[in-house]
């Protein structure tokens, strides 16, 4: 059947991609009609005009393409009004913003580390990813091309900053993510309400990759357990129904404990990134919680930073003047707040 007739939407992805998994837990959430399929070789095909070319990519009702996982959980925010995930608190919108962007610019570097560190992760998810990675529509992935995949991962590790001298900042800043959300989850417990965010699905989307491969599943269930459950349950929120906390409620908690992590961490990061990429400098280097970090400066987290600092920026003085004490108190501030 046709997409444009059935007005469904169509995911397409990986189940080893946190990103597609956010949409796809977004999606389920939000109650939108849509139909998850893997992509195959030959939709690899029919998807790679697009650029980024990055897995997931959701197919419009109209048959169209389109990715890139924040700018599609917007758009459908524009389409589908019920069920947001947006918090309607446009201070409280703001750190939203910066905690899927935490997720999706630094949860992603301890789950690469994992994956493709210790020999028994790698065959675990080489295995997973590389099988769906090789499929045409009716073949499973040859052990050749398991191991191509497994070989192309490893090879990145250098370029995405998984090195023997990032690892340990690296395991630190999972621990403290994981002891970020431990005391706070629970049942009907998220980010900002009784109801999950954009970034709460940013977040289950890293979080249930290392709740899966082998090493930070371990890690996870001996630190924090409740986090793992609220992970699970995470993957089908559809029956959820919950209204947002005060803005005082959404400042404190889960979200502050992560704020301080962005004011310590990523920030600091995206800061560095920046100027030694407008140097043009070949490496940043910085130093945090006495841990050294250090890899080729990305274009793409210059744009991160410049984007949080417009959205802060374009806010009105009263959300502005709300946001500044916690964001002060989590050392956020200064990097956000130019001129």
């Amino acid at each position: 059947m046709n997409a444009m007739t059935e007005g469904r939407y169509r995911l397409i992805g990986s189940t080893a991609s946190p990103y597609a998994i956010k949409l796809r837990a977004l999606l389920r959430y939000r109650r939108i009609p849509f139909d998850w399929v893997i992509m195959t070789k030959a939709l690899r095909k029919a998807t790679e005009h697009l650029r980024p070319n990055l897995i997931p990519v959701l197919q419009y009702p109209d048959g169209t393409y389109r990715g890139e996982t924040t700018t599609l959980a917007y758009d459908l925010e524009s389409r589908h009004k019920e069920r947001s995930v947006i918090p309607d608190d446009k201070a409280v919108a703001f750190v939203c913003d910066l905690l899927e962007d935490l997720a999706d610019e630094w949860a992603v570097k301890p789950l690469f580390l994992y994956r493709w560190w210790d020999p028994e992760d790698q065959a675990y998810v080489s295995r997973w990813a590389g099988e769906e990675w090789s499929v045409s529509e009716a073949e499973t992935g040859s052990p050749e091309e398991i191991e191509q995949f497994r070989q192309r991962q490893i090879s990145r590790m250098v370029i995405l900053g998984a090195t023997a001298e990032n690892k340990p900042l690296l395991e630190e800043s999972y621990l403290r993510m994981l002891a970020a959300f431990e005391p706070h989850v629970g049942m009907s417990n998220y980010l900002f309400g009784r109801r999950p965010s954009l970034a709460d699905f940013a977040w289950f989307g890293q979080l249930s990759e290392m709740a899966t491969d082998p090493t930070p599943m371990r890690i996870m269930r001996a630190k924090a357990p409740f986090t793992d459950h609220w992970v699970r349950r995470l993957d089908d929120a559809s029956g959820v129904e919950g209204d947002w906390h005060s803005r005082e409620q959404a400042f404190g908690g889960m979200a502050e404990a992560l704020l301080r992590i962005a004011g310590e961490l990523y920030l600091p990061f995206l800061v560095a990134n920046a100027e030694a990429f407008a140097k043009g400098l070949e490496r940043l280097e910085m130093n945090v919680w006495g841990m050294p970090y250090a890899l080729a400066p990305f274009k793409y987290q210059v744009k991160c930073l410049q984007q949080l600092r417009d959205k802060l920026a374009a806010l009105d003085a009263e959300s502005r003047a709300a946001l500044r004490p916690v964001l002060e108190r989590t050392g956020c501030w200064p990097h956000l707040a130019v001129g």
